[in-house]
């Protein structure tokens, strides 16, 4: 059970620059959610984690969690995108489990993580 909505926080995480013509494809999109949503509830830091879902823009996801400060966030971020880099499948994406299984693109997605990892260690 989490808190009431006004004590969580809404973490906009840009992966591409907005109306710049480069947006994350739907199939990777739709992959880095399954993966990164995963490896995050399943984080030290899972309890926290509210929701982990993509902008429907395709330039990035939100990532809402409760207890955590931005530097925690940018620290917990460090830790699972390297966990979902190494993922050797898309988790959830059976028929079974997910209502559009056949969009998923493994590659696509962990080309895109690793460019937001890089842009996350240059922040420091």
């Amino acid at each position: 059970m989490f808190p009431p909505a006004n004590n969580v926080t809404t973490f906009d995480l840009r992966f591409k620059k907005p109306n710049a013509g480069d947006f994350i494809t739907p199939d990777a999109l739709h992959s880095i959610e399954h993966m990164l949503a995963t490896v995050l509830r399943n984080s030290r830091e899972g309890e926290n984690i509210v929701y982990f879902g993509p902008m429907g823009c395709r330039t990035g996801f939100y990532l809402l969690t409760v207890n955590l400060g931005y530097g925690e966030v940018l620290a917990l971020l460090k830790e699972c995108i390297p966990a979902a880099l190494a993922l050797g499948e898309v988790p959830g994406a059976k028929r079974e489990e997910c209502g559009n299984y056949l969009a998923h693109d493994l590659a696509g997605a962990k080309e895109e993580l690793k460019k937001y990892l890089t842009i996350l260690n240059e922040i420091g």
